[in-house]
């Protein structure tokens, strides 16, 4: 299982790169390279100024971009070919790995031919909201699962679920099928799994390999990350139209009521209904982008820099 290089892409990091690179040095297997890809250089310049960076992490490599330049599919695309590894492993800078183990056990299933992606289990940071917490835990229960095109009538849009915060992907079948899209505003991850279904392999989640990755995010931030989750999903029907999805969002409202409930936090019902409207109305409002005015469209994008 060696020769695995990971890729991080990287915007105004803080100190909490130097903890994931830290536990990225622990790991039982061996690191080829660490790549990261970052966005604005003077950022990154002013983190490592009067640091040993350089001479700590050996094994990390540093591609400056511009803002401009950024974009979710081709920045990683772009990164990719940096890497000539059989194994490479796509991580965000805010996701952290729980234990030394978690890259051996995430590599582990793309020993089998089929299987082509392997995503960890998202643990909440300490400081997560109950609600954001309960959300972790559905969408990265605690039992592994492989999953190929026979589920897509049963799990639906959950079949293709993989996350580039933590994934690792087999280089053969990655080049087979063309690599991430050059060009999407978010959904990178779910675009090329859908592809990776569609060509009869198998993604497995392995609910063992475990980081530590959530957001506090408020209603605001919820409706925009959810408008550009609905541009994705109108850009690439081909990938999306004819699988449930609002299904999954209905259902997971529903348990997390039943779970405030139960830990007898009743009025946290009215946070839960006030963010899923925001999600609903960002995601439908996205879905809809191209009959919304551009200034509006630039306003409840969270991703900015994509519209210009």
């Amino acid at each position: 299982m060696g020769n695995i290089d990971v890729i991080i892409p990287v915007y105004r990091p803080t100190k909490k790169l130097f903890t994931l690179l830290d536990r990225l040095g622990e790991q039982t297997v061996e690191i080829q390279k660490i790549i990261l890809i970052n966005t604005e250089q003077s950022y990154f310049d002013l983190l490592v100024e009067g640091t040993k960076f350089w001479q700590k992490y050996k094994n990390v490599v540093v591609k400056h971009i511009s803002k401009k330049e950024f974009d979710h599919g081709y920045t990683r695309r772009r990164a990719v070919k940096e890497s000539e590894s059989p194994y490479f492993v796509m991580m965000t800078d805010d996701a952290i790995p729980e234990d030394e183990m978690m890259l051996e056990r995430l590599i582990m299933p793309l020993q089998k031919k089929e299987v082509a992606v392997s995503y960890a289990r998202q643990l909440p940071n300490e400081d997560c909201g109950i609600i954001e917490r309960y959300t972790r835990s559905f969408n990265y229960p605690e039992e592994s699962r492989m999953k190929s095109k026979e589920d897509l009538k049963e799990l639906g849009i959950k079949t293709f679920f993989a996350s580039n915060v933590c994934a690792a992907y087999d280089r053969a079948v990655y080049d087979g099928l063309g690599g991430f899209v050059k060009k999407t505003i978010f959904n990178e991850d779910m675009i090329f799994a859908r592809s990776v279904i569609d060509a009869g392999y198998k993604i497995a989640y392995v609910a063992d390999a475990k980081v530590i990755h959530s957001h506090n995010y408020s209603g605001l931030q919820q409706l925009r990350r959810n408008f550009d989750l609905g541009v994705s999903h109108a850009q690439f029907p081909q990938v999306f139209e004819g699988i449930k999805t609002e299904s999954e969002g209905i259902r997971l409202v529903k348990q997390t009521c039943r779970h405030l409930i139960s830990i007898k936090k009743p009025w946290l019902i009215i946070k839960l209904f006030w963010h899923s409207f925001c999600k609903y109305l960002g995601y439908f409002l996205g879905k809809r982008y191209r009959k919304i005015p551009a200034k509006v469209v630039r306003f409840l994008s969270m991703n900015k820099e994509y519209w210009k």
